[in-house]
Formats: C-alpha cells, structure tokens, sequence
C-alpha cells in the first residue's frame, strides 16, 4: 500500500530524515536509499509518496519513495559503474603479476591487498553506521586509507555496496587519490629499475 506524507526533517551530512503521514500517525524513518529519484536532494517538506517496509533491525521505515509528481518505480535502476570494479581488479591482478615477476616486494604488494580490504570493510561499516543513524565515518578518513593504498577495494566498495558513489564532490577526491597512489607507484618503480640499470652498468664496465 503506498502512503503520502511530508519530509518534517532531514539530514543531508547523514542522508535520512522523518516523514509525517498525512492524516497523522508516527513519523516515519526514511533513508537516501529509499527514494527511487537518487539525484534530487530532499528538502524539509517535499511531498512523499512511500510504502512501509522494515530494515535488518526489524525497524519500520519507508521504502521506493518518490517526491510529488513522479511516477512510483517499483524496481529502482541501480547503475553499477563497471569500469571501477574492471579497474580495480585488474590493477590488484596487475601488481601480483609484477610480484611473480620480481618487479614489486611482497611488502608493497600485501600493503595494497590489505588496504583495499581495510577500505571495503570500512565502506561498508559507514553504510551500516548510515542505516542507523549513527557517527559516521569521516570523509577525511576514507580518502586516506584510498591514498595509502585501499583505493581498489574503495572502488569496488562504492559500486557493489552502492555507498558513496553518487555525491560529485566525494567522487572527485576519490579519483584524485587513485591518480596521485599510481602516479607514486610509478615514479618509485621507475627509481627501482634506474637503481638496478646503475648497479649492472657498473658491474660491466668495473
């Protein structure tokens, strides 16, 4: 059954609010997740239409929403970008390929695996944090753990988890850190390889 009501509040830093039922009753729980319009902003008394569903704690919230004037969508589209998961994946491939090889430590290698899997677990921590209304996570803190080296399991965090990958400005850093880590990965490789060039030129003319 879908009801009608307004947005009495809402929380953009942590993306729920509470609707009022038209015709009364107890506000009702709503999170960013639940509105089918995923690009649009909800603002303090917007009109609702929404069904009751209940959250892994059992809790009654609000579910498929849509603002006045859009039709209902009973099956949300949500689009996975597949070319983070591709990139990701294929950079972890990449880098335990250059280990076999002998071009990469194992320290540096494990340093990357280990990040990523730190990062995917705080991702989903925060969207779980988010759920329920809880202290998020700060912004600060996961650009951080992508920088160090947890960038590809970020990737693929925000894309299967489906958390952080719609704010623009969010998205922007992300992609900042990636360019700077693999920007890093390359200078201090190339270093290597000039180290070893030097060692084997000495070598044959001593």
């Amino acid at each position: 059954m879908r009801l009608t009501g307004k947005l009495l509040k809402w929380s953009e830093d942590k993306c729920f609010g509470f609707i009022v039922p038209n015709g009364g009753g107890d506000h009702v729980f709503i999170h960013k997740s639940a509105f089918s319009n995923k690009k649009r902003t909800p603002q303090v008394n917007d009109i609702l239409t929404f069904s009751i569903a209940k959250d892994k704690q059992g809790r009654y919230c609000a579910d498929k929403a849509t603002f006045a004037g859009e039709k209902p969508a009973s099956h949300a589209e949500k689009h996975v970008n597949k070319f983070s998961i591709y990139l990701a994946v294929l950079f972890l491939g990449a880098i335990l390929v250059a280990l076999i090889f002998g071009y990469l430590p194992i320290n540096l290698v494990l340093l990357y695996l280990g990040a990523s899997t730190l990062c995917f677990v705080s991702y989903a921590h925060d969207k779980n944090k988010a759920k329920r209304g809880a202290w998020r996570t700060p912004e600060s803190t996961l650009h951080l753990l992508a920088l160090a080296g947890g960038w590809p399991g970020a990737a693929i965090a925000q894309q299967t988890l489906r958390h952080k990958s719609k704010k623009a400005t969010f998205r922007f850093v992300f992609w900042l850190t990636v360019i700077i880590n693999i920007s890093a990965l390359c200078w201090l490789t190339s270093l290597n390889q000039m180290d070893e060039s030097t060692s084997l030129l000495k070598m044959l003319f001593s």
